[in-house]
């Protein structure tokens, strides 16, 4: 399901990229000059959830991906990314002084260290994950994905039958944050609907990420994920953020948060303009790929 976007910078690019969310579908071409979109969708065609069906009415669904992609004039499948809504999965940062050299072996030990940490049936769930190297520690560090196999497949579906085959799967924070390759510290706080996504970045590595659904737009709730995540920075990176970067959350209440926490805040930015809370991942994935 995830695997580094980097890798894509040597592979020609794929028809078409997709993000889904509640709102409705973003998506481009990335081969031609990238242009952008967004088709709203009507609602409940999607309810997000890493427990159930998120695809509500599948027909809708894989009539409005059809009419974006058109008719496709071969046998073959054209390829496409598609970027799935945080919550629809779980995502952690796992880290470890050793880490075995077989599949098999590396498999079951994220198992073993994701199982309680995952509130759908794990022995049904698909796991992919990506290691990297914490530089000042030499310690290893994975990005761990998990989700539901059903939902998954209920999310491809639409693109199977649209003549589309979906190679390339991420979660919409995860690609959003090639937005941000800055050196320092970055705290990340986006919000989709009610459901908030808080990711450190330090030198453009990630380091943690939560998801979590509120109950209610308010400066309490949020300050209720980001001031134990600023927490976690100081004392494991032995640092403060440098920055709140902010996607999806109405200007005045990002100031109030930033100023409690007491970091710089900033938009989330991209070449295609201010991401919003349905196409950030899209455009993370556009600058991925230029």
């Amino acid at each position: 399901m995830f695997a580094g976007l980097k890798h894509l910078l040597t592979e020609p690019p794929p028809d078409y990229a997709f993000e889904l969310s509640e709102s409705g579908i973003a998506w481009a071409r990335p081969g031609a000059p990238a242009q952008p979109s967004f088709e709203k969708l009507e609602p409940e065609v999607l309810s997000v959830s890493p427990l159930r069906d998120n695809v509500l009415k599948p027909e809708l669904l894989r009539d409005r991906i059809s009419r974006i992609a058109g008719p496709n004039g071969s046998r073959k499948r054209r390829r496409a990314v598609m970027i799935l809504p945080d919550f629809c999965a779980r995502v952690a940062v796992l880290d470890f002084d050793t880490f075995p050299k077989e599949e098999n072996e590396q498999m079951s030990l994220v198992r073993f260290r994701m199982k309680r940490s995952v509130p759908f049936d794990f022995e049904s769930a698909m796991i992919r994950y990506h290691a990297q190297t914490d530089p000042a520690t030499n310690r290893i560090e994975l990005i761990v994905v998990a989700a539901a196999l059903d939902i998954i497949a209920r999310y491809e579906a639409p693109f199977r039958a649209a003549g589309l085959h979906a190679g390339h799967v991420t979660t919409s924070t995860l690609a959003a944050l090639e937005l941000d390759g800055r050196t320092g510290v970055s705290l990340l706080a986006k919000l989709s609907g009610r459901v908030l996504t808080a990711a450190v970045l330090k030198n453009g590595v990630l380091r943690m990420l939560r998801t979590v659904e509120l109950h209610a737009i308010s400066h309490e709730e949020i300050m209720a994920v980001l001031f134990p995540t600023a927490a976690y920075v100081e004392d494991e990176l032995e640092t403060r953020p440098e920055r709140l970067l902010v996607c999806g959350i109405e200007t005045r209440l990002a100031g109030h948060v930033a100023e409690e926490l007491g970091v710089a805040c900033e938009p989330l930015k991209s070449r295609w303009g201010a991401p919003a809370e349905y196409n950030a991942g899209l455009l993370g994935y556009l600058e991925s790929v230029r």
